[in-house]
């Protein structure tokens, strides 16, 4: 493991993009628990990929999923329906992953529903140049329904007690501690550790950044 600089570490993930050879679209996943800091890193890793001249298409997992009354038949706090019943994974193969992959037509959308609004959504249909960079964050991204439609595997790894104090941080403007820590510790909490238990996402992925320090994050690379 390698201890670095944050502007460091997103030098090296654009680099690990640009290493990517492939007749279709780079597709980088960046997965990793809530409040860990995928989106923050998504983000910035965009932004220094389009300083570099790649055209880089931005989206999430956040919108891809069911609409609310379809996403808590097992209740608001399970975990279980957390990983089982949240996102469409076919919408996103379908729409997404898919058309920029082997064989695709670059035909893509990028969102098919908001969840602020629990609208479904059909924006219009892009078209992607063969040597864009789809930048993707999510949670539980390396499951079996996707873990072979991306080029880049990535994880960002944060002690999970410490996601609930971000957590609590990000989203005071809208909720009580109180909410914030029951929908961490009874819903998302466990349903990354059952994640971590039966899927092993760190032995999917190419990278790992620690994030427990956002400002100075530790890089390890792994085989797959």
């Amino acid at each position: 493991m390698d201890h670095s600089t944050r502007d460091d570490v997103l030098g090296r993930l654009a680099e690990a993009v640009g290493a990517v050879t492939a007749a279709h679209p780079t597709r980088v996943a960046i997965d990793g628990p809530p409040a860990a800091g995928k989106t923050t890193l998504a983000d910035e890793l965009a932004d220094v990929l389009r300083q570099r001249g790649r055209e880089v298409i931005r989206a999430t997992i956040d919108d891809f999923v069911f609409p609310r009354a379809r996403r808590y038949p097992r209740g608001e706090y399970s975990a279980e329906g957390c990983y089982f019943d949240t996102h469409d994974h076919d919408a996103l193969n379908r729409v997404l992953l898919d058309p920029l992959g082997p064989g695709g037509d670059r035909r893509f959308q990028h969102a098919v529903y908001d969840r602020a609004a629990d609208t479904v959504l059909s924006p219009p249909v892009e078209q992607a140049a063969a040597d864009a960079v789809l930048v993707f964050d999510g949670v539980f991204l390396m499951r079996p329904e996707l873990v072979d439609r991306w080029d880049l595997r990535v994880f960002v790894s944060t002690e999970l007690d410490r996601t609930v104090d971000r957590a609590v941080i990000r989203e005071r403007g809208v909720s009580s501690r109180a909410e914030v820590e029951r929908r961490w510790r009874e819903r998302y909490i466990p349903s990354q550790q059952w994640y971590f238990a039966a899927v092993r996402p760190a032995d999917q992925v190419d990278i790992i950044v620690h994030n427990d320090e956002p400002q100075h994050p530790v890089w390890e690379t792994r085989g797959r």
